[in-house]
């Protein structure tokens, strides 16, 4: 009976369960596109290219590990292992092939080398990598014209390289490696055996000694591929090289394993897809919550009078409970199903998104599993369920004449237990917002930041009608000056407080989350641009739009007239024990000429006398307890140990990383050797400098404001996948915000006959509801702009030491302006609709 009747509610007030609707498929379709990428980031197949032909592929572990040993009370003792990524490809020893050769089953093993190689002279659109010719077989790369390499300068190309940019054999072509860039005479064309081109990648395949002393690692390789002979089981060929390589560090993978092996960058973004999956989903989650929760309770207010009338003839607490249980389950249903189904198309345009921005490898497959659909209905339906009844707690608790009373007047103040939550809520944003001011590492900041602003909106949310009431005491005087409308809003807002904290909820969040995305980072960003500024000596610096710098030209400038130093910087990611740094390398020689990280403790120039030392930022030296003098033990970027002693300890850790190394040291141990940047000190003029750098193309000698200007640049360019990421939930709440104002206004529909009967125009009604929309706005901006600004407050004061965030008053006005724009239409067309009824007629209706 209670379904029955619940399905027929629902068919009679069909406009006030649309607004739940669409709240909840919105929510539905953000956690399905979520999840989604989880699941790619999880389970994601990265297909293989170049080693399709070898069926098993032998490579170095790719992690740094760390095993913890806890000791029991009783003298049990548990260990602990945990691994973590390297930034660069761990490479393997070239006599582990020895191993492999004699085993049974084993046709071939070939030695694999991949190494920087970039075309100068022509146009790359993807990946460009150096190869020996000897490894062309475990693709297998057959010649399709011309010949294989003979000599150091013969290169073969791929056929669908030489296709786009129109070469053949005897071209020229001068390619960028590890070293200075060199023309090499193109003696063939390859193509892959039996396949389609490659289409991740370019390949470039060099004579095998011009490839070792490219690839600049001797006596290693970077995989080996093993031939099965014919007739071998390949899962025991796996489980006997397994076995011949046990007390090595290798790592065999077969099938789609082998994907990871080739495309680490792929293997890489897995981990990024599924923390940023993982960011949005709870972030989504906690945003719906918050504004599912509002939806239901304002629809549940507009049924108060039909609640409290059930109640009155003998309807019991329990039934209502249960009206309102199954009135959501239904509603939620139809949400989760058609908000699943549209969220997978969602899925799939963020995923390519996200490969036009270059957050993930066009190769990492996205996973159309059924798990994230399911995951968003059941949670939509038990988001809905608990909704009505949180909603309707109080409604299906009081006696029956006070619920007739309350459908009649609002009450005069929210429910004890509201308001307590309310401060527990705001006390615990509070919390948060000091935690954040303690923390100084990104990944740790950043999740807490968006945490807090949920919270703090979640507690504007319950004690709404109060911070509603206060606002309204300090808007009437003004409001009373824009005349009969201005004194309408005011006893409006005043008078139905509960109504309109609804609608400011979801406003307060939309500015609330937009200040804080579209400002964090900027706010670290400028920090570190400016301790950059302020701590580079250098009269210009060099860069380029390639893979970068090589050591020769650095070299050159170091020789040109009125040039005293010139300092090659590489940059790369580096662990100490199992936590990420970010490292730089820097050339020792004529250091303090060319940069200052404004040194606290030891002396920069004891660092720029020995390689064997390293300076250190003062957060670094803080987390891991070093002072100059102190034994500092790391994993650079390929996983090699290291250990040095810290011979400085400097402030601007922001502007140059945490740890800086010599320059050797680092760029060894390197996918990319190059130097990212040069710079270069002296009284030598731009042209001089130019000159001297003609032979290698695409370098450009830039003033230090010219550099600044372009890293900010390249900062927003990175800062559009976050921006992307949290747009859709900002969407998200935008519609919460269109989707509360108008379920709020069309249900006012009598009010607004009685107001017309009492001789209201109807622009007097049309300006009494934008009063009351520009009033909602303005308290909801300022809420919003003070969550913001706190949370803002404490992430500065956490990353970057000072109580300064950076503010952009046009962005600011931006979004204050367009959140306007939100309230007025949402406001204005379900107010006109409901104005084209004739008063009498609504008047006279029952509801």
């Amino acid at each position: 009976m209670m379904l029955r009747y619940a399905l027929r509610t629902i068919r009679d007030r069909k406009s006030g369960f649309l607004g739940a609707l669409l709240a909840l498929m919105c929510a539905a379709a953000l956690i399905t596109a979520c999840g989604t990428l989880l699941e790619t980031g999880l389970r994601g197949r990265i297909a293989t290219e170049r080693y399709a032909g070898a069926p098993l592929v032998v490579s170095a572990d790719q992690n740094v590990h760390r095993t913890t040993v806890k000791h029991k009370g009783n003298g049990e003792t548990k260990a602990k292992h945990k691994a973590k990524p390297v930034a660069e490809r761990a490479w393997l020893p070239a006599a582990t092939a020895d191993r492999i050769r004699p085993l049974e089953g084993v046709r071939k093993v070939v030695p694999e080398l991949t190494f920087l190689a970039e075309p100068v002279t022509e146009p790359v659109d993807r990946p460009s990598y150096g190869h020996s010719w000897a490894s062309a077989s475990i693709t297998p790369f057959t010649l399709t014209t011309g010949r294989a390499p003979a000599t150091a300068d013969d290169i073969v190309v791929d056929r669908g390289f030489a296709e786009r940019v129109g070469l053949k054999p005897g071209d020229r072509l001068t390619v960028q490696s590890t070293g200075a860039p060199r023309p090499y005479r193109i003696s063939g064309i390859a193509a892959p055996a039996g396949r389609g081109e490659l289409q991740q990648q370019t390949s470039l395949f060099f004579f095998a000694a011009e490839a070792e002393r490219l690839a600049a690692r001797p006596g290693q390789v970077t995989a080996l591929g093993v031939l099965p002979a014919p007739g071998t089981d390949l899962t025991e060929l796996k489980r006997r090289v397994e076995r011949a390589l046990k007390g090595t560090t290798a790592q065999v993978a077969t099938g789609d394993d082998r994907g990871p092996v080739e495309f680490l960058d792929a293997a890489g973004a897995r981990t990024k897809l599924v923390s940023m999956g993982g960011a949005m989903g709870g972030t989504s989650l906690l945003v719906a919550i918050l504004v599912v929760v509002g939806t239901f309770a304002l629809s549940i207010q507009q049924r108060h009078r039909e609640l409290a009338l059930l109640r009155a003839i003998a309807a019991t607490s329990r039934q209502i409970r249960r009206l309102l249980g199954r009135e959501a389950l239904i509603v939620g249903a139809v949400a989760g199903v058609l908000g699943s189904l549209a969220g997978l198309p969602l899925a799939t345009w963020l995923h390519s998104r996200f490969i036009d921005m270059g957050a993930i490898p066009a190769n990492l497959e996205r996973t159309a599993g059924i798990f994230p659909a399911f995951a968003a209905v059941a949670v939509t339906l038990l988001g809905a369920w608990a909704a009505a009844r949180i909603s309707g707690r109080r409604i299906a608790r009081i006696r029956p004449a006070e619920a007739m009373a309350e459908s009649a007047v609002e009450r005069d103040r929210p429910a004890r237990g509201r308001i307590a939550a309310g401060l527990v809520l705001l006390a615990g944003g509070g919390v948060l917002v000091a935690v954040l001011s303690g923390l100084h590492v990104e990944a740790a900041s950043t999740p807490v930041t968006f945490l807090a602003v949920v919270v703090l909106a979640t507690a504007v949310s319950l004690l709404g009608p109060l911070l509603i009431r206060m606002a309204s005491a300090l808007l009437a005087g003004p409001l009373r000056l824009a005349g009969f409308g201005g004194t309408l809003a005011t006893a409006n807002i005043r008078g139905n407080s509960t109504r309109m904290a609804a609608v400011v909820t979801p406003l307060t969040l939309l500015v609330g989350m937009t200040c804080t995305v579209l400002f964090v980072q900027p706010t670290l960003g400028s920090a570190a641009r400016n301790q950059a500024r302020e701590g580079t000596r250098a009269t210009w610096v060099l860069a380029t739009q390639g893979p970068g710098i090589p050591s020769v030209a650095a070299e050159t400038v170091r020789t040109t007239e009125g040039v005293t130093a010139a300092t090659e910087v590489v940059r790369t990611t580096v662990r100490v024990g199992l936590d990420k740094y970010q490292a730089q390398g820097v050339t020792q020689a004529g250091l303090s000429r060319t940069w200052d990280p404004e040194v606290t403790g030891g002396s920069l120039a004891d660092f720029a006398a020995d390689p064997g030392t390293a300076a250190v930022s003062e957060l670094a030296a803080e987390r891991l307890g070093l002072h100059p003098g102190s034994t500092l033990k790391l994993h650079l970027g390929d996983g090699t140990p290291a250990t040095l002693t810290v011979a400085a300890v400097y402030a601007r850790g922001l502007g140059f990383g945490d740890l800086t190394l010599p320059h050797d040291l680092v760029a060894r141990h390197m996918d990319n050797p190059l130097a990212a940047t040069v710079l270069v000190a002296g009284d030598s003029d731009r042209g001089r400098l130019a000159a001297a750098l003609k032979k290698f193309p695409g370098i450009a000698v830039l003033a230090p404001a010219t550099a600044d200007r372009l890293q900010a640049d390249r900062q927003q360019e990175n800062a559009e996948v976050n921006y992307l990421a949290m747009g859709l939930i900002l969407a998200f709440t935008a519609i919460a915000v269109v989707n509360t104002l108008a379920m709020s206004v069309s249900e006012r529909i009598k009010e607004f006959a009685m107001l017309r009967l009492a001789g209201a125009t109807r622009r007097q009604v049309l300006r009494m509801l934008r009063i009351e929309a520009l009033s909602i706005l303005l308290i909801a901006a300022v809420l919003g702009t003070g969550i913001a600004l706190a949370v803002l407050t404490a992430f500065s004061i956490g990353m970057t030491g000072s109580a300064a965030p950076t503010v952009m008053p046009v962005v600011y006005a931006t979004v204050v302006g367009a959140a306007a724009l939100l309230v007025l239409v949402a406001s204005a067309l379900p107010g006109r609709v409901a104005l084209k009824a004739r008063p009498v007629e609504v008047a006279a209706s029952p509801r």
